[in-house]
């Protein structure tokens, strides 16, 4: 059978849509996040594919790293759910998103529960930091 490219492969977001119609357009720069649930979702699914350029890319300057190393160790992110949101929208400058994303590593199958907080500039959806994660 052959082996799909990760262009045809549904999204790793978890919207049930392929890759190409869904986070691929964001981390290409062809498309903006409509909203911080559109950007926390891309966001995961560069955390799932290894793209450090477009994570730092839509990170907040005032708390963005100088560099961002995703050596392999390991991780393999396996699904999102989100939690809860609160503002965030088209309308909105300000949001929070609450998601758990789920892992698997050396040690078995883990999850990560975290509340982030997004900043709208210029027009742009950023991630700004956890409020809080577990």
């Amino acid at each position: 059978m052959p082996r799909r490219n990760r262009q045809s492969r549904p999204c790793p977001c978890g919207s049930g849509t392929a890759y190409t119609a869904c986070c691929g357009p964001l981390h290409a720069g062809t498309a903006k996040a409509a909203t911080a649930e559109a950007l926390m979702r891309s966001r995961y699914s560069a955390f799932a594919l290894g793209d450090a350029a477009y994570l730092l890319r839509t990170w907040h300057p005032s708390t963005r790293p100088e560099r961002l190393d995703l050596a392999d160790d390991g991780r393999r992110f396996t699904g999102l759910a989100i939690l809860e949101t609160t503002g965030g929208s088209p309308l909105h400058t300000q949001g929070t998103v609450r998601f758990r994303a789920d892992y698997t590593d050396a040690e078995g199958p883990g999850s990560q529960t975290e509340n982030s907080a997004f900043e709208r500039i210029g027009g742009d959806w950023t991630y700004v930091d956890a409020i809080s994660f577990s």
